[in-house]
């Protein structure tokens, strides 16, 4: 079951109307309803296509954020094969927002990483909402440092609101273990392809994706700070996320012009909720090119290519 946002009320007011004509028709062809079916199905079709066409950034934030968008484990079952989950940090616990482990994408070898937030009430618990602690973070730089003794490259998954604000995890570090997994990151002598596919939300993201090649599906969403925050902070009131998310220029087009990211990876018309295994293996695909594209280079040369990615992004932004 479709599960509808507050702008794709008209789109789902359609689709209910082609619901009940099909109800209405039976199943024994008495009516013949197919002419009117087809008109309306096109219109919807029509409709989604146009609404997705022109999201405002809030409205991507929204579906950056959709449950039904896919998840970690999803495209573990969809995209990889072979998945050896390997867990703690081996020195306080298992975060379970921030999983990882061996795995195979198109037959070649990777260490995978990725935030999972959850499908419902019970998991979504479990895995922290994805917000990564301390932990978490110490058993990403734990699997980046098995990637690099192995030669094998690294792909991880970024979809996080940010990393866990609990009083318990600044106890344990928090600000310390996102700055140690960045750190990972650039000191990789091996491949690194992260993908933004849903929100990136501040260092909690970037502990992830600090990588030569950053991608980004279409309607996802990549910032600083939420929208929300940004808003209490400035306007003293979240009312104002809407203004704040197109101030802050979050959206997958923008930021392949300002040069944070490198490649946006379409979705299907409506979103990567809509159907999700075609957003997984478009997303694979374009992992696994970008991969192929840095095979040949030695660590020093990656490394290089890294550090000029993300020196550049400031001269783009001052000019």
């Amino acid at each position: 079951m479709i599960s509808y946002l507050e702008f794709e009320k008209p789109v789902a007011e359609l689709e209910a109307r082609i619901a009940e004509l099909r109800n209405a028709a039976g199943d024994d062809g008495a009516v013949d309803i197919s002419n009117e079916l087809q008109r309306l199905e096109t219109k919807s079709a029509q409709m989604l296509q146009q609404t997705y066409r022109e999201l405002t950034p809030w409205q991507k934030t929204q579906v950056a954020r959709h449950p039904g968008r896919p998840h970690f484990h999803d495209y573990v079952k969809h995209a990889f094969t072979d998945f050896m989950p390997l867990g703690g940090d081996r020195n306080f616990g298992d975060d379970q927002a921030i999983m990882g482990g061996l795995a195979r994408l198109e037959g070649r070898k990777v260490v995978l990483i990725g935030h999972e937030k959850g499908r419902d009430t019970e998991t979504r618990i479990k895995h922290n909402f994805g917000m990564g602690k301390p932990e978490g973070y110490r058993k990403a730089i734990r699997l980046m440092e098995l990637a690099d003794r192995f030669g094998l490259p690294v792909v991880t998954l970024v979809d996080t609101s940010g990393a866990f604000p609990g009083i318990e995890a600044e106890e344990r570090g928090q600000a310390e273990a996102i700055a140690r997994s960045t750190e990972a990151c650039l000191a990789l002598g091996v491949p690194m392809v992260a993908a933004i596919v849903g929100e990136g939300g501040s260092g909690g993201a970037v502990a992830l994706a600090s990588a030569e090649r950053v991608l980004m599906f279409e309607h996802a969403v990549y910032s600083v700070i939420s929208p929300e925050g940004c808003a209490s902070i400035l306007w003293r009131t979240a009312e104002k996320a809407p203004q704040a998310a197109e101030a802050m220029k979050i959206t997958a087009q923008d930021l392949s012009k300002l040069g944070v990211i490198d490649r946006i990876v379409p979705e299907p018309v409506g979103g990567a909720q809509r159907d999700p295994e075609a957003a997984i293996t478009s997303l694979a695909k374009a992992i696994g090119e970008e991969l192929e594209g840095l095979a040949g280079l030695d660590a020093d040369a990656l490394r290089r290519q890294r550090e000029e990615r993300f020196l550049a992004i400031g001269r783009t932004l001052s000019r």
